[in-house]
């Protein structure tokens, strides 16, 4: 029984876990020159990046669905006996996108082929939300190292979220508490009800960036692209109100891929304050890299179409100026006062009394009597 039971738990945490995915889907019909449709069709989706082949069958009906398709560019072809080779290219697919080919053959040989370049129809069919992709590529075209004295913390790293700004009816706006903690908010709906995630998982914080998140979110480098919808959201984004953010993030392809960078923040570029000439210290670098390909073992293994590997660092340093903070002791006696065990403050002893309405230090005593 408690098999069973734990096996009923296995399947419902798989389901949860594909509906709430970033996989996108290529749908349509398949039919001939008069219109009828085509059962037992063929079909293959190739993702022309890393070669990975998906295959499906059109229904009775004419029907077909290539279902959990990574995000990318892919390759439609359709066989079928006394039709021409049907092929379809420049297919970019989205995360969570559903997008719908209908494929219409003509009569011929299998060795006679056609081939339609054109990109598939903006217009949405199989879907009613309101969205919008952004790739990678753009995304590290922002400017995205945050700039001033208010975003000298932890949280003024590259934040690949300021995509945000790209997409109509998107608020994104830079400060809290800890500085630099970017606030999104999407037509109107609160903050706290959007939901960011990397690759289905989610990645935020009840609804919100901060601080904690911001420190292990992925690099810009990383990340292929980004689906943000914005309203009519499909039944398994149930708890969104105020945006969904769904990150692709990049893999490895037939193709060695990688890239080298360092965006820095120095007090030299900024203008000197007026009378004194000085300028305050800031100064910070967001550096990394990253690297991809096939994984090849020479004269053992070769990964082509097969097996691929990615790999990204960043890292991030930030240097200012502290101004010390310094406290004048009034005289002893002129008001009630505390005898201290004992306390250094910045390499000084102080006296065993001193007032008790001044602050003393960041440390402190071991012990105190009052007097």
């Amino acid at each position: 029984m408690r098999t069973i039971k734990l096996a009923i738990c296995l399947l419902a945490v798989a389901f949860i876990a594909v509906a709430q995915t970033d996989r996108g889907t290529i749908t349509g019909t398949v039919s001939d020159p008069t219109g009828a449709v085509v059962a037992n069709a063929a079909i293959e989706a190739k993702n022309v990046a890393n070669g990975q082949t998906y295959t499906a069958t059109s229904t009775e009906t004419g029907n077909y669905t290539l279902p959990q398709l990574p995000a990318g560019s892919y390759e439609v072809t359709v066989n079928v006996q006394g039709f021409k080779k049907y092929t379809r290219q420049g297919l970019s697919l989205a995360p969570t996108q559903a997008m719908r080919i209908d494929i219409a053959l003509e009569v011929g040989t299998s060795a006679e082929s056609v081939t339609i370049t054109a990109e598939a129809t903006l217009m949405k069919t199989e879907s009613g939300e309101v969205s919008q992709t952004v790739t990678g590529d753009r995304i590290n075209n922002l400017p995205l190292l945050s700039i001033g004295e208010t975003q000298a913390s932890a949280a003024g790293v590259r934040n690949p979220w300021a995509l945000a700004n790209l997409v109509p009816g998107i608020q994104y706006t830079v400060g809290g508490f800890f500085g630099g903690t970017p606030n999104i908010v999407a037509n109107g709906a609160a903050a706290n009800t959007a939901s960011y995630r990397i690759e289905g998982m989610d990645a935020g914080n009840n609804g919100t960036l901060n601080v904690f998140t911001m420190q292990v979110q992925p690099s810009a480098e990383s990340i292929q692209e980004v689906a943000v919808q914005t309203s009519n959201f499909a039944a398994e984004y149930g708890a969104v109100g105020g945006g969904l953010f769904n990150a692709t993030m990049r893999s490895g392809t037939n193709q060695w891929h990688g890239s080298l960078y360092d965006y820095n923040v120095n007090e030299a570029y900024n203008a000197s304050q007026p009378y004194t000439g000085l300028r305050n210290k800031a100064r910070r670098n967001d550096y990394g890299g990253s690297f991809g390909g096939p994984v090849r073992i020479p004269k053992i293994y070769n990964g082509r179409n097969r097996t691929f590997f990615f790999a990204s660092y960043q890292g991030f340093r930030n240097r200012a100026a502290s101004t010390p903070a310094y406290q004048t002791i009034p005289d002893v006696g002129t008001a009630p006062s505390l005898t201290l065990a004992s306390l250094t403050c910045r390499g000084r002893n102080l006296p065993r009394t001193m007032n008790a309405w001044m602050p003393v230090c960041s440390k402190s005593a071991p012990a105190f009597r009052t007097t």
